[in-house]
């Protein structure tokens, strides 16, 4: 069984993203705070997509 792999820096912004989140100062685009653990997380890997880190590519749809 293969696991996704994402670089070592893409996992360090995931975890700084979590640490917002549970210090509650994690907020969402639209400046509400998450209260969602699968937000947050889709928050980090999008921020660490952004920033042109190795993250697998999005899931495409049927």
């Amino acid at each position: 069984m293969s696991k996704t792999k994402y670089s070592e820096k893409a996992q360090d912004k995931v975890g700084k993203v979590m640490h917002e989140f549970k210090e509650g100062k994690l907020k969402s685009s639209s400046g509400k705070k998450v209260t969602s653990r699968k937000q947050a997380v889709a928050i980090g890997i999008s921020e660490a997509r952004e920033k042109g880190m190795k993250v697998p590519a999005k899931k495409k749809s049927k």
